[in-house]
Parts: structure tokens; C-alpha cells; sequence
């Protein structure tokens, strides 16, 4: 939940200190995509660009920054919040994302959110105040891709205490960075002397005004600190002599001046608030027990003692950074018990008004673990949906003693480790429940017992698959079926999700050793079958009919495609039900049957209702330009990669691994040939990275394809030999038959290189296998070979009207060896094996006028 007044521009006093020569450096912001506000606290970072931004004709969207900030979705909720505030309607989009949890935030969020910024059409500026508060790696990388990204009308403030922990090197060679430093910060003498004349009755001489500037060296805090010491003093020369020293021994000098001089109401007062972020009448009550916290806080204002409105209402307020410091450490000097209450009492108001993530921070501050548990558990659902990295942080803050007896929360801190992708930590409490669960036997009733070995075995199933271990994997699974075989809650947990902890949904992209992978899957199909409220028997069944149709066994993997297809229970979930209707799609079109190839994908998208849609949509276009390619749609394909909003040089994630396979193949394809190989090139390093090998064999044929098509044979039929030898062992047959005619010829170009003299290695008679590929292609089903590409279309043409190949290649702008290849390939196509009989046989069958 979004804090509302998080998203306002902070109340200024009437008296603020006009400041131009600041308002011209934060208005030279608006002409750059980022302005760096980097001073110390006290400097009046959050005052000047309040004083900007409410004085300014530009939309500014305002987020102030806090600890809790620091998570992916928490931080853009607040980004794409602020801008709501401003501009109505904004970020529906982006607000489903974020609500699908971390994978997909991650890899759609900021692509989405610079969609709608794109859209604006006013001038806009972003203000994120207190930026140190954020240390997550993940969200800096995230708001570098943003500002890389940013268009040209949207403006980023950033306003912090320390460096920025993003790249900021390219910003400046182009002139987009404005710095605004703590010596642009500071106050120059004549804004001393406005200061101390409008803000204070002191009377001080232009001398002392510059003394003290000297001592402080412009910093405004430590100005309004001496002001309000100074009103205690009895001799004004005297005190200002004795502000020796730096800035935070100024600070502490002068807030402990200052808090000695308050009543001991107020003090307490203070001391009890101080561990509020932010406050209003009814919370301080109930944190401080004074029915008139109201006058209290009115009085700290009219006080100038570091309190700030943060609504034109006066309800809410804060305290600034520097005195919320202070007032702290002063209370941990005080009775513990008081500060325990304290907390508690805040906590108990805040989850009575909703506020429950604020309420957990308080429960845990004060160590009310017991009462941080219960509301965790209240918000279970919620919390693991979102995969908040909050969430693991306050169980890491609880002792294991408050939720050693509760399966419930543990279960669910184990998937939302393994949702964020910190697969070790949730392995080690893995094994860890396994004997604490065992232990609670006879402490909690049978079917809960049993239920709770049930989910804990099947989230040992899928710690050994990640590890790749499929005798281990099996072994779990068959306990979790013993315990419970109606199956696990948190199989279906992720109904929607593009991404969660499930990792059985694209088996075989895990799974590199296919015949280990075939006796598992035969196992667990089998075995399933019957269950028909089960849906992980559909990802099982789309994984073994992935597997049939990778070894050519297109009838069997038919069938067992058709029994995934026909289960109501797959149907619901979208990442497993996409898995099965795109293998159905390529078994069609590998059988000849084009339509109903396409008619698959076709029915897939309209059957995705608006969050899925947005969420999944990219992937099927995907495929559905994949299929395009192999059915000689080029320029259909082509029209997929200017519209969805890809780029060669995007940092790829795990899951986005399948999109920019099929965004490199159409880029080979129509011609962009560097940009695919960078792109290829960037993939395999990855693929191999994460040990993923049948998509690295996938990448690989790619890249051979595509020098190929360069006219660099030998690089071609050396890549192509480095994947025979990877997959052969496999048996893969069909990553190789569905690259169409131009696999077909290099791999006859490839048997040709066989030596005379030939010895089997250990890594298997690679020719032999190219030969069975061969083989394999040259019986395919008649539609799948008689089809002209757009290009070849495009050649035969030329041909018709009598141009040479040289011209050919320049009409065309291709080389000369691929109008040859295009050529070979009509001919073989057509049955023919000339020109005249090419041109002949073309107009007979319809393909030329």
C-alpha cells in the first residue's frame, strides 16, 4: 500500500528564503534527462525542490523515499503512484505487472512504464527525494535502463545524500546530467542575512550573520539550529564565538542546546514520537498518550523546530532527517520498556487503520514478534503473490522460535525465497523444515501434519530438480504423492503468474540429459494421467510431448499434446497451457499442416483474457513470427520485429531467453545480420552461463544459419560441427529440421568435409548424425518442402525477367553466394534444375503471373 502523503510536495513556510540563483540550476534540469541534488543532510535539498516545484508551470510528481522503499515493487508502485498524482489514468499497465510479482516486474515493469511516459504529452518532472535510502542492485539497474530509455519531455530529480549507485558517465558526454552540489546548496552571505532578517527577531549584526556562515559553512540546518539556540542566549556575541568546530559537532552542540531548552512535556513529547516516520494527531496519541498531540505538533511548527507539514491540511507531518536522528539516540538512553510500548502502541494503531506494513516494521522494532507473526500470516496470500523482498526481510527478523510450529508461514517463506530466485537460501530451509515438520508429528493434527510433509516433499522435489537431480526429484515426489495425492496448494498458486518458483514449466529447457528426461516424464505421465484436477500433469504432458517431437516422434507427440490440450484443469493456467498449445503448433506444421498450425496460436491469444494478455502476448507473437519464417512469411515476421518493441542490444533476462531467440531469428532473416549474431553471441554466453543446453543448441544452429547466409562458410560449418557434437549425444533432431532448406544445405556442405580416413572420438560419429538429420528432412511432408520463401519468390522473379545473378544480388542487397543458395533452393523446391524450367514450372503451379 501506498503511503498518500509519500506522494506530496512537503508544505513550505511563507518565510522560505527566496533562493534564484538555486531555481535557475534546478530549472536547467528540465532540459536534461537527469538532475543529481547530492548534499548532507541539513542542506535543504527537500526545501529547495519543494520551493521549485510548487512555484514551476511543469507537472512534477513527487515521491519521497524511505527505507521500506527499498524493493523492485514497492519503489516503482511508488514511481508509477506519484505520476498518477499528477496524471490520471497513468500506468494501468504497469500496475499489472507489479502486481504479478517480481519476474515479471522485472522483466515488463520500466518497458511499460516508458510506453505510458511516452504518451504524455506535457512536459514532466520526477522528483525522488532521499534516494540513499535505496540499495537495491535491481532497482538501480532498473532506473538506469529507465533514464537510458527516457524520452525527451521527462525529467528525473534525484535528490540524496551520497553518490548515485547508477552510471552516470554516458549522461554526461551527451549533456544530459545537471549536478547540483553541496556548494550550489549552501547559503551565500546575502541569503544569510534574508535568513536571519525574515525568519528570526535576533537582531544580528552583518558581521555576526557572516560569523556565523564562516561556522557553518553555509549550512542551512546548522543556521536554523543557532537561530533557535540563540533566542535562549544571554549573550548573543558570546554563543556565536563558541560555534567552533564542523558540522556535526555544530549539530549536536546546538539540537542539545535546543532540547535542553524545551518543557519536560515536550520533551517527552518528542522522545516518544521520534520512532514515528510519519505522524499525525491520532497516531501520537496513541504512541505518546496526550489527547492534545495536536497543539504539540502546531507548536513545533510555530517553534521552526524541524518539523515538516507534509499536506496544506497540517495533518500529517515528519520530522526532518537530522532531529528524527537525534531525538533517537536521545531515547535510547531512556527506560527500554518505554520504548518497547512505544512501538507497540504505534504498531496496534497503525494495522487498526490499515496500515499494515508500516505496523509490521513497528512490531518488529519492538520486538512484538509474536504479533509480527499473526499479521503475517493475516496478509499470507498478498505478500507471497507480490514476492515482496519485504516479506523475507521481516522473517529474517523474526526468531525461528515464533513460527517453529507454524508450517503455514514456513511453506511460504520457502516459496517466496524461491520466487525471488534465492534458490540457496530456500534449499537450506528446505532441508531444514523436512526435520522440523517431522518433529511436529505429535503436536498438530494428522490431516495438517500431513499436509505439511506433503508441501514441504514437493518443495524437495523441486530443489533437486534445480540441481538437476531426476532420481532425487522423483524420489520427493513420489513422498509428496503419499502424503498428499490430491496434490499441493502451491502447484496452483501462480494461476496467472508469468513467473514463479514452478520450475517444472519449461522442462526441458532445464533438463539437459533428454533420456533421463524421457523416464521421468514417462513415469510421472503415466501416473498422473487418471488425476483430472491436477494441473502439473499438464506441464508434465507438454514437456514429454516436447520431447517426442525433438526426436522426430511427431504421431506419439501428437497425441500426448491432444491429452494436455483436452484437460480442463491446464486450461486456467497460462504458463503451462501457452507450453502446450505452441508444441501442438510446431507438431501441426512439422505434420503439413500449416492452418492448423496457425490456427493454434490464434486461438491461444484469444483466449487470454486483459492481465494475461499484456503479461503473455509477447511471447505467442514470438511464435507466431517463428512460424511465419517457416512457412515463407517473411515479410509477416519482419512486421512482428518493428512492432514489438525489442532491441538487439537489450540486456536479456532467463525468462525473456525464448522471445530474443525468436527476435534473432527474424532478425537473421530479413537481412540484419551483425545485429543477430551480437544478439546470438550475447545469448549463448548466457545460455552457457546457466547451463542451459537446448537452447544453446538452438542459438548455435542460429549463429551457423546465419554465417551461412553471410557467405562465411568456413565460420558456418565450424559452429555447425561445435553444435552436432553438443547435441548429437541428445539425439536432437528437430531444433535442426526446422531451420527448412538452408540447415538441409549445410549440412550436405558439412558430410562433404568428412576425412577419407575416419575414427570414431569419444564425442560420436558427428557425420553419421548429420547424415540421419539429413535423412530426416529430406522425407518431410510435402507442404513443409514446396513452399517458396518471399525471398525466393522475390528471386525467381528476377529471374523471369531475365536479370543475371550479379543483379540479382544488387536489386535484392544480398551477396552473390546467397542469391546462388535462394537459387539451389527454387530449383530443389520445384523439382526443376534450370532457369527456363524454374520459370516454367512456377507459372504452372500459380507462383508467378
Amino acid at each position: 500500500m501506498i503511503v498518500r502523503t509519500k506522494l506530496y510536495i512537503p508544505h513550505m513556510r511563507h518565510e522560505v528564503v527566496a533562493r534564484p540563483r538555486l531555481t535557475r540550476k534546478l530549472n536547467e534540469g528540465m532540459q536534461v534527462k537527469l538532475t543529481h541534488i547530492s548534499a548532507q543532510a541539513g542542506y535543504g535539498k527537500t526545501t529547495a525542490l519543494g520551493q521549485w516545484a510548487k512555484q514551476g508551470d511543469a507537472l512534477v510528481a513527487w515521491l519521497s523515499l524511505d527505507a521500506r522503499d527499498n524493493d523492485y515493487i514497492q519503489f516503482w508502485n511508488g514511481v508509477t503512484a506519484s505520476i498518477q498524482e499528477v496524471v490520471p489514468g497513468f500506468g494501468e499497465e504497469i500496475c499489472s505487472f507489479l502486481e504479478k510479482g517480481l519476474g515479471a516486474s522485472r522483466a515488463y515493469a520500466v518497458p511499460s512504464l516508458l510506453n505510458d511516459l511516452d504518451r504524455i504529452t506535457n512536459e514532466l518532472a520526477v522528483v525522488l527525494d532521499d534516494y540513499h535510502f535505496i540499495e537495491s542492485a535491481f532497482i538501480h539497474d532498473s532506473l538506469a535502463y529507465l533514464l537510458e530509455h527516457l524520452p525527451s519531455h521527462v525529467h528525473l530529480y534525484i535528490a540524496s545524500r551520497n553518490e548515485l549507485a547508477i552510471p552516470t558517465a554516458r549522461l554526461r558526454a551527451k549533456g544530459e546530467f545537471n549536478l547540483i552540489t553541496m556548494k550550489d546548496m549552501r547559503f551565500l552571505l546575502d541569503e544569510g542575512h534574508v535568513f536571519f532578517r525574515n525568519m528570526t527577531d535576533l537582531g544580528l549584526t552583518s558581521e555576526q550573520v557572516a560569523e556565523l556562515l564562516h561556522q557553518t559553512e553555509g549550512w542551512i540546518s546548522g543556521l536554523e539550529l543557532a537561530a533557535i539556540s540563540l533566542r535562549n542566549s544571554d549573550n548573543i556575541a558570546e554563543s556565536i564565538r563558541q560555534f567552533n568546530g564542523r558540522q556535526h559537532h555544530i549539530s549536536d552542540y546546538l539540537l542539545e542546546e535546543v532540547f535542553r531548552h524545551l518543557t519536560e512535556d515536550m520533551r517527552s513529547f518528542l522522545l516518544a514520537t521520534s520512532i514515528l516516520s510519519r505522524m499525525n494527531d491520532s497516531l501520537c496519541q496513541a504512541v505518546a498518550g496526550r489527547p492534545d498531540s495536536q497543539r504539540y505538533l502546531e507548536r513545533l511548527e510555530q517553534l521552526n523546530l524541524f518539523i515538516i507539514p507534509l499536506d496544506d491540511q497540517r495533518s500529517w507531518y515528519r520530522y526532518h532527517h537530522l532531529f528524527s536522528d537525534f531525538l533517537q539516540r536521545m531515547g535510547a538512553r531512556t527506560d527500554t520498556n518505554d520504548w518497547v510500548q512505544a512501538h507497540g502502541n504505534a504498531a496496534c494503531w497503525l494495522e487498526r487503520n490499515g496500515l499494515d506494513e508500516d505496523a509490521m516494521e513497528h512490531y518488529l522494532a519492538g520486538h512484538h514478534y509474536a504479533d509480527a507473526v499473526r499479521l503475517i500470516e493475516k496478509n499470507l496470500d498478498a505478500l507471497v503473490q507480490s514476492e515482496s523482498i519485504a516479506f523475507i526481510r521481516w522473517m529474517r527478523a523474526i526468531p525461528e522460535s515464533f513460527f517453529a510450529e507454524k508450517p503455514l508461514v514456513e511453506l511460504f517463506y520457502i516459496t517466496v525465497l524461491s520466487g525471488i530466485g534465492d534458490h540457496e537460501a530456500a534449499s537450506l530451509r528446505i532441508g531444514q523444515a523436512r526435520a522440523r515438520f517431522q518433529a511436529l508429528k505429535d503436536k498438530l493434527n494428522e490431516p495438517e501434519w500431513k499436509q505439511a510433509m506433503g508441501n514441504i516433499y514437493f518443495f524437495s522435489a523441486v530443489d533437486a530438480f534445480l540441481i538437476k537431480d531426476l532420481v532425487k526429484t522423483s524420489e520427493y515426489y513420489e513422498r509428496c504423492e503419499r502424503y498428499m495425492p490430491e496434490g499441493s496448494v502451491f502447484q496452483t498458486m501462480w494461476r496467472y503468474q508469468y513467473v514463479g518458483y514452478d520450475p517444472f514449466t519449461d522442462f526441458l529447457a532445464h533438463i539437459n540429459d533428454l533420456h533421463a528426461a524421457e523416464v521421468f516424464l514417462s513415469r510421472w505421465v503415466d501416473a498422473l494421467g487418471n488425476k483430472t484436477q491436477y494441473p502439473l500433469a499438464g506441464t508434465f504432458l507438454a514437456a514429454y510431448s516436447r520431447l517426442l517431437y525433438e526426436w522426430d516422434r511427431l504421431e506419439e507427440a501428437e497425441r500426448y499434446a491432444n491429452l494436455a490440450l483436452g484437460r480442463r484443469d491446464v486450461r486456467p493456467y497460462v504458463r503451462i497451457f501457452i507450453q502446450v498449445a505452441t508444441s501442438a503448433s510446431w507438431i501441426q506444421q512439422a505434420l503439413g499442416l500449416p492452418d492448423r498450425a496457425s490456427e493454434l496460436l490464434e486461438d491461444l491469444k484469444s483466449q487470454l483474457d486483459a492481465p494475461e494478455y499484456r503479461l503473455f502476448i509477447l511471447k505467442i507473437e514470438a511464435e507466431q513470427a517463428c512460424l511465419a519464417l517457416r512457412q515463407g512469411a517473411v515479410e509477416e515476421a519482419l512486421a512482428w520485429l518493428q512492432g514489438c518493441g525489442l532491441s538487439h542490444t537489450d540486456e536479456v533476462a532467463l525468462l525473456q531467453v525464448q522471445v530474443y531467440m525468436a527476435y534473432a531469428k527474424v532478425l537473421s532473416a530479413g537481412g540484419q545480420w551483425e545485429e543477430a549474431l551480437d544478439l546470438l553471441d550475447r545469448l549463448d554466453a548466457l545460455l552457457r552461463r546457466e547451463d542451459r543446453l537446448r537452447d544453446r543448441i538452438k542459438v548455435l544452429i542460429m549463429q551457423s544459419v546465419t554465417l551461412q547466409r553471410m557467405s562465411r562458410a568456413a565460420e558456418a560449418l565450424a559452429k555447425l560441427e561445435t553444435v552436432l557434437r553438443l547435441a548429437e549425444p541428445e539425439g536432437y533432431i528437430r531444433s535442426f529440421v526446422d531451420e527448412g532448406e538452408e540447415m538441409e544445405l549445410l549440412l550436405s556442405a558439412y558430410g562433404k568435409t568428412r576425412p577419407a580416413v575416419f575414427v570414431r572420438d569419444t564425442a560420436g560419429d558427428v557425420w553419421a548424425y548429420a547424415k540421419r538429420l539429413l535423412q530426416v528432412m529430406q522425407s518431410a511432408p510435402e507442404p513443409m518442402r514446396s513452399v517458396l520463401t518471399e525471398q525466393e519468390t522475390k528471386v525467381l522473379q528476377l529471374i523471369a525477367d531475365g536479370l543475371p545473378n550479379k543483379e540479382i544480388a544488387l536489386r535484392l542487397n544480398i551477396t552473390g553466394e546467397t542469391v546462388k543458395t535462394h537459387i539451389k533452393s527454387v530449383y530443389r523446391k520445384l523439382e526443376v534444375n534450370n532457369r527456363v524450367r524454374a520459370v516454367q514450372r512456377a507459372r504452372e503451379l500459380s507462383i508467378l503471373g
